[in-house]
């Protein structure tokens, strides 16, 4: 899909992905529609990129239908909010674990049927997920954010056909650890030696090459973290030990620890 002139809606745009994935896409010429929970930092970068900016909390349900029924003419939205999940799953009270499954399952599904109406009638659209390689390779300490990161992979995989009739393609990207900006970054935990991280820049590449070449995965990680992606395809669990005996569980740890104030 041409790009230029197209309404596009990027949520999470306050993040450190949301910025490069937004500043790319203005690149290509598109008419953005960026959604953000910051307005101190979603509305400088509105100004910056000439776009548009709607104050939002996608775990409110009223908020995504605001979004859906202001933008109705969207041709593209790019599904990137989220939040962390990170943590053993009896630190969530249910309030907080739904908090989690609203914005980073719910919503995107949510907003993806309201505006599927109109992008049927104009027969042409794009829907990009931004997921996580969790949903591939998933740790301890994970498990409600790679439940959520698993359920959009598969919630785009059988949508991709469904809507391919009516012109509307759909996409995953699969981040692993992205250094600079972004929920890993942010954390400054350090990694065990030889796992590798790519830059918010390639994440937003992606999302392009997604769009242009109406590709349904795209995975944003070095090679050994894709290799463990197929292990785990073939023989589940088995990257996750190999893991744990590597750094005993201290990544997963610290990034819950870091991520507690996220929730």
């Amino acid at each position: 899909m041409e790009l230029r002139d197209r309404t596009v809606i990027v949520t999470g745009a306050t993040g450190g992905l949301g910025h490069a994935i937004a500043r790319a896409l203005a690149g290509r010429g598109a008419r953005l529609v960026l959604t953000g929970r910051r307005a101190a930092v979603l509305e400088p970068l509105a100004a910056e990129l000439g776009a548009e900016a709607i104050s939002a909390d996608l775990s409110d349900r009223d908020d995504v239908a605001r979004i859906a029924e202001a933008h109705v003419d969207a041709d593209v939205v790019v599904h990137n909010a989220a939040l962390p999940g990170s943590g053993p799953l009896d630190d969530y009270d249910l309030d907080a674990l739904d908090r989690v499954l609203e914005v980073n399952l719910r919503a995107p599904i949510a907003l993806t049927r309201l505006l599927l109406p109109a992008m049927k009638g104009r027969g042409v659209g794009h829907h990009v997920y931004v997921s996580s390689m969790s949903a591939k390779v998933p740790t301890a300490d994970a498990s409600l954010y790679a439940a959520t990161k698993l359920g959009l992979r598969g919630f785009a995989q059988a949508l991709r056909p469904e809507l391919r009739p009516h012109g509307i393609g759909v996409s995953t990207i699969f981040p692993g650890f992205i250094s600079d900006a972004g929920m890993y970054a942010d954390t400054g935990v350090s990694l065990p030696r030889g796992v590798g991280t790519n830059t918010p820049q390639e994440v937003a590449d992606a999302v392009l090459r997604a769009i242009d070449r109406g590709r349904g995965e795209i995975d944003v990680a070095p090679l050994g973290v894709r290799a463990s992606a197929v292990l785990n395809a073939v023989a589940p669990g088995v990257p996750g030990r190999v893991a744990a005996r590597i750094d005993g569980g201290r990544v997963g740890r610290e990034m819950a620890d870091a991520q507690r104030a996220k929730r």
